[in-house]
């Protein structure tokens, strides 16, 4: 299966050890993200490193492995459906993955349940989901 990793996905699997990280370092699955993931690791890095019990060392060598597990998608490559997943979008942050989303043709990996429950223009798929 093809799938697009929301924000909070990729925060939870640098958290812990989790079922999510599991599946993103042990599954069969591609996996995709827009750049603006980047950004939002940029701003939310030390939050997520106090939260992890992981050693500063240990977190960078997970998140370079995650960043070659996960294909990074340009702006440049999904921005022709950004203004469309503004306009549908419950949360402006959401907008980049509706994007990628429409663009190509697969669903979004999150457990945001605004992004999933407040909007009917693409799937979404809850870590539950994904398991089953």
């Amino acid at each position: 299966m093809q799938v697009i990793i929301d924000a909070n996905v990729l925060f939870a699997a640098l958290i812990k050890d989790s079922i999510t990280l599991e599946i993103i370092v042990n599954g069969t699955d591609e996996f995709f993200t827009p750049e603006y993931i980047l950004e939002e690791f940029d701003k939310h890095k030390e939050e997520i490193l106090k939260k992890t019990k992981r050693s500063s060392h240990e977190f960078e060598i997970l998140f370079g492995y995650l960043k070659e597990r996960i294909s990074i998608v340009p702006k440049d490559e999904y921005i022709e459906k950004l203004n469309f997943a503004e306009s549908v979008s419950p949360d402006i942050k959401d907008a980049p993955y509706i994007a990628l989303t429409l663009k190509l043709k697969i669903p979004i990996w999150s457990n945001d349940k605004d992004l999933k429950e407040k909007q009917n223009t693409v799937k979404v798929f809850s870590t539950k989901d994904i398991l089953s």
